[in-house]
C-alpha cells in the first residue's frame, strides 16, 4: 500500500467522500486506491451500510444488527487492507443532569457503541464536546461523565479521543477539551485536533463581514492565533495527541446569521457543509496548526474530514479523483508543516 511521503499514516473519514446515494463498499475502494491506510467509521455510515444489507430500515438503537452489519464492515475493510482507527461522531454525551433522561440515554447510547467497537475491532471512540443546550457549566461535572465513559471503555482496552467543537456549548477550544482530560485524568483518554475547529474558532468567524473574529485588530487576532499555536506545542504531550484531522473552511460570499437553525450554531453549520480539502478553495491558516500539532512530536494517524457542500459541482461521481487528491494535498500540508517547524526548531 502507497505510503504518505511524510511516513505518517493516512485515514479518511467515511462521512466526507461521496454523495448519499454512494455506498460504503465505494467509499472503501476509492480510499484504498488512493492509498490511505485507514479510516475513520462514521455511524450513519454503518446504520447505511446495515439497511442495505439487511434490506430493511434498522434502527440507530438496534444494536444487535448494527453489531452483525459492523462485523461485515469489518471483514470488508480487511479485504480491502484498511485499518477501521475509530468509530465516531459519538455527539451530546456529557453534562446531562443527573437522573435526567437524557443523561440515561446517553449511557445506554454509550454502552450500545462499545458493543458496536467490540463487533469491528475499532479500540478508539471519538467524543465532541457536547454542543447540547441545557448541559453543565461546570467542567467537573463534564470531566466525571467522560471519566466514567473511560472507565467503560478500558476493559474493552479501547480509548476516547475527545474532540472540541467550535460550535460547542462548554468547550469550544483546544485548550478547554485539554484541561477537561487532565481533569479526567484516566491513561486512555486523549485528544482528536482538527485543523478545521481551531482555526475556524479561534481565526475564522462565517457570521462577520470580513469572516474573522472582529472586535480586535487582524494584527492582534494573528498573534492571539499564534500564541495559542504555541502553547499547544508546549503544554500537548504527543501520546496524547490520538489523532488529527484536517479540513479547511470556504470564505462564504455572505455571511451566516448569527442564529441557531435547525439545532446548530452559526459555526455548526458552516461545519456540516463549507469544509473542503486544504488547497481546494478555502482560507483559514491550517497549515500553521498542523505545524503546531507536529511540534509536540505528534506522528499519529492523520485523517481528512472535510464536508464540502460543493462536492457534486466540483468532482461529481469521481470518487476515486477525489480519494486521489485527497492524498496528495494532505501530504502537501504535511510535508509543509513539516518543514515549516523544521525551520523553527
Amino acid at each position: 500500500m502507497t505510503m504518505s511521503t511524510t511516513q505518517v499514516p493516512l485515514a479518511f473519514a467515511s462521512c466526507s467522500i461521496g454523495l448519499p446515494k454512494h455506498t460504503l463498499h465505494q467509499k472503501i475502494e476509492a480510499i484504498r486506491a488512493a492509498g490511505f491506510q485507514g479510516i475513520e467509521l462514521s455511524f450513519p455510515d454503518l446504520l447505511s451500510y446495515a439497511t442495505l444489507h439487511f434490506g430493511r430500515d434498522v434502527a440507530e438503537d438496534d444494536y444487535d444488527t448494527l453489531c452483525e452489519a459492523a462485523k461485515a464492515v469489518k471483514d470488508l475493510c480487511s479485504r480491502h487492507e484498511l485499518v477501521i482507527m475509530v468509530l465516531q461522531p459519538f455527539a451530546n454525551f456529557e453534562g446531562w443532569p443527573a437522573g435526567s433522561r437524557e443523561r440515561q440515554d446517553a449511557f445506554a447510547r454509550a454502552k450500545g457503541w462499545i458493543r458496536i467497537m467490540d463487533a469491528t475491532g475499532i479500540d478508539m471512540l471519538q467524543v465532541g464536546s457536547s454542543d447540547s443546550a441545557g448541559i453543565s457549566s461546570s467542567f467537573s461535572d463534564l470531566a466525571a461523565d467522560l471519566r466514567e465513559l473511560a472507565d467503560m471503555l478500558a476493559p474493552h482496552g479501547f480509548k476516547l479521543a475527545y474532540e472540541n467543537w467550535c460550535w460547542a456549548t462548554r468547550a469550544p477550544t483546544w485548550k478547554e477539551v485539554w484541561e477537561i482530560v487532565k481533569m479526567v485524568d484516566r491513561p486512555n483518554i486523549g485528544l482528536c485536533l482538527d485543523t478545521f475547529q481551531t482555526a475556524g474558532g479561534e481565526w475564522g468567524d462565517p457570521t462577520t463581514a470580513s469572516r474573522l473574529i472582529e472586535g480586535v485588530s487582524a494584527a492582534d487576532l494573528t498573534v492571539r492565533y499564534k500564541d495559542s499555536l504555541e502553547e499547544l506545542s508546549r503544554t500537548v504531550p504527543s501520546d496524547k495527541i490520538y489523532f488529527l484531522q484536517i479540513s479547511d473552511a470556504y470564505k462564504m460570499d455572505e455571511p451566516l446569521a448569527d442564529v441557531v437553525e435547525q439545532g446548530l450554531r452559526p459555526r455548526g453549520r458552516w461545519s456540516h457543509d463549507w469544509r473542503p480539502l486544504p488547497y481546494d478553495g478555502g482560507y483559514l491558516p491550517i497549515v500553521e496548526f498542523a505545524e503546531a500539532v507536529l511540534r509536540t512530536g505528534f506522528r499519529g494517524w492523520v485523517s481528512v474530514e472535510v464536508f464540502d457542500g460543493k462536492f457534486k459541482e466540483k468532482y461529481g461521481d469521481d470518487l476515486m479523483g477525489f480519494a486521489h487528491k485527497a492524498q496528495l494535498v494532505t501530504d502537501q500540508l504535511l510535508a509543509t508543516a513539516l518543514a515549516s517547524g523544521d525551520k523553527t526548531k
